[in-house]
């Protein structure tokens, strides 16, 4: 049964439009415009076009952060996505962790994506919540009053790799070099941060679960975790990719799930230069993307 373990009110929430510049040696954004709310950005976020996806010029609703996160569990390598319903785009999908920027962290996208994996990536061990660490900076605890935080263990965080080609926030180049492109059918520039995960030696018997948030019958967004439904997913690469393998996280234990028809978020999706088209792909084909 689904746990409620925060509240919040969406309405605090603020960003801005991007300016985005794009070339085939680079991608520059900024900010432009008045801050606007949630519902603001989402009237803006209409499928655009381009001629040519190596260079463009233009605006669009929002900038979003994703975090692909690589683990090492038994000897062997994993991604984790979690489950997402989207029900203005009617499907169900493996998504990376991932969230918009608010107004005062779009030129440094990077706090962002720290955020995302406090709130959504939850990992319980026999002492209790292990608090997340990135280069000695720890992460928020947005539910330490509801899911006691132990205080003997964390989990590690570090740059995994840097995509080849640099992305700007004005003349600023963006650390950890993200990949970037701009999402054609929702109006908005992405990037993906690649990070390891270091669990630490001690924490045994680790579970991972995903906090969700949702809106409320009263407009109040809501975050909330089931044990019945951990919708963390640990994703096993394997050379062909019909071999892949699927898992979620129990106990300290792999149990393995069948992912026979999953859908992936467009992150996955093929790219273009710039550009990603699509609105989802499928299982194996879009874990090439890995």
């Amino acid at each position: 049964m689904p746990r409620i373990i925060a509240r919040s009110n969406p309405v605090v929430f603020k960003t801005q439009a991007i300016r985005v510049e794009a070339t085939p040696e680079c991608l520059r954004y900024i900010p432009v415009g008045s801050p606007m709310n949630f519902a603001d950005m989402l009237a803006l976020r209409n499928p655009i076009s381009v001629d040519d996806p190596e260079r463009f010029s233009l605006t669009v609703a929002n900038l979003g952060v994703s975090a692909d996160l690589r683990v090492t569990l038994q000897g062997r390598d994993f991604h984790l996505m979690v489950r997402q319903d989207r029900p203005d785009r009617g499907d169900r999908v493996l998504k990376l962790l991932s969230g918009y920027v608010p107004a005062h962290e779009l030129r440094v996208p990077l706090l962002t994506a720290m955020t995302e994996i406090a709130e959504e990536l939850l990992l319980e061990g026999r002492g209790g919540w292990l608090q997340g660490q990135y280069q000695n900076t720890w992460l928020p605890t947005p539910y330490a009053s509801e899911l006691p935080v132990d205080s003997e263990s964390h989990f590690s965080l570090s740059p995994e790799r840097g995509h080849t080609r640099p992305v700007y926030c004005g003349e600023l180049q963006l650390q950890e070099r993200p990949r970037a492109y701009v999402h054609l059918p929702t109006n908005s520039l992405q990037l993906v941060y690649h990070l390891q995960i270091e669990l630490p030696d001690e924490a045994t018997q680790l579970s991972a679960l995903h906090a969700d948030e949702k809106l409320d019958t009263e407009g109040q967004l809501t975050a909330s975790m089931d044990y019945e439904a951990p919708e963390v997913f640990l994703v096993e690469q394997l050379a062909p990719l019909e071999a892949s393998r699927l898992y979620t996280l129990e106990k300290g234990q792999l149990v393995e799930q069948d992912p026979t028809g999953i859908v992936l978020s467009e992150a996955l999706a093929p790219q273009q230069g710039w550009i990603i088209d699509a609105q989802r792909t499928y299982w194996p084909d879009g874990l090439a993307v890995f």
